[in-house]
């Protein structure tokens, strides 16, 4: 209960709640062994009667026997349950503003430097968006869904993602790249054509769900398709075929020891093999891309171009803002 307090209330509510929250429990306990002094009863009594005393529940099955023990209660009371109720109003009023903050889109604003883009709101997008809060990337997510039921840290632009208006208000041109979802392939193609022409140099990606409509938006200058269905299938007959290839697929992209990171090619790597890149590289060098297609080197040994990326996994705790 209190964690889930905790989360929706800025810094400053929850400094005064766990102040409010110090000041009751203080009470409470040296409430508890006062009253356990004057009525001669263990201390576990004593903080059950202070416990119920506090929350107003006052069964009546532990009471006072004496004049001091009258003064502690009384004491108790005009401490305790004033502390509780300020603690809720308080916890039940930010949580109120904060949420009607999200409705009116008030409590969140552009993110001051880079951020991706989101457009749409395929089944994934919460997990996509909880995985890039956590490698603390700014989000913007265009799409027609409640801000409430959205991250905090995400700013939302509500309204139809193949609609130019509601994208312009996203500003795609400051956004470092965008994943385009959808229900379905159509509203895809529409936000692509309406995003390109908006930003023309923006790198884009698209969640799809047939790969036939990877060419259409190539030919728009989506550089990175994916097919959910085609990725899934793909990976459980790996594992099929592979017992552990899933297991290291998963490894790869969801551990907290490492990052993926994609570093591009400069003076250091240029000219030179990728066997030889691998040898010196900081961190497991995984692949090179060249052109917009992944090589894994293996079979082969490319030699690393200008404008080529290579993609590296490195340990979390590394600097990757290459």
């Amino acid at each position: 209960m209190y964690l889930l307090i905790a989360r929706v209330l800025k810094v400053g509510h929850r400094r005064h709640i766990a102040m409010l929250l110090s000041a009751l429990l203080a009470f409470m306990l040296l409430g508890a062994a006062l009253f356990a002094i004057t009525q001669h009863c263990p201390f576990t009594t004593g903080l059950y009667w202070a416990i119920t005393t506090a929350t107003t529940v006052g069964y009546g099955d532990v009471t006072p026997k004496n004049p001091s023990g009258r003064f502690v209660a009384s004491a108790v009371m005009l401490t305790t349950i004033p502390l509780v109720g300020a603690t809720f109003a308080l916890a039940t009023g930010a949580a109120a503003s904060a949420g009607i903050r999200r409705v009116l889109q008030m409590g969140s604003h552009f993110p001051n430097s880079s951020y991706r883009l989101i457009v749409g709101m395929h089944p994934s997008v919460p997990a996509i968006i909880d995985e890039l809060v956590k490698a603390d990337v700014a989000v913007v997510l265009v799409a027609d869904v409640d801000p409430v039921g959205i991250r905090e840290e995400v700013h939302v632009v509500r309204g139809d993602p193949t609609n130019p208006a509601t994208l312009r208000s996203a500003k795609p041109a400051g956004a470092e790249h965008a994943l385009i979802t959808a229900d379905n392939d159509g509203d895809v193609l529409v936000s692509a054509v309406l995003l390109r022409a908006q930003a023309p140099k923006l790198p884009i990606s698209a969640l799809i769900r047939s790969g036939t409509m990877t060419e259409a938006l190539q030919a728009l200058g989506v550089q990175q398709t994916v097919s959910v269905d085609e990725l899934v299938a793909h990976t459980l007959a790996k594992s099929l075929e592979t017992p552990h290839a899933g297991d290291l697929l998963l490894e790869l992209l969801d551990s907290e020891r490492h990052r993926l990171v994609e570093v591009d090619a400069d003076d250091s790597t240029i000219g030179r093999q990728l066997s030889a890149v691998r040898e010196d590289g900081d961190g497991l060098v995984l692949g090179l891309v060249h052109e917009g297609h992944v090589s894994l080197g293996i079979g082969e040994n490319p030699v690393v171009e200008r404008g080529d990326h290579i993609l590296v996994a490195k340990p979390s705790d590394e600097d990757v803002s290459e």
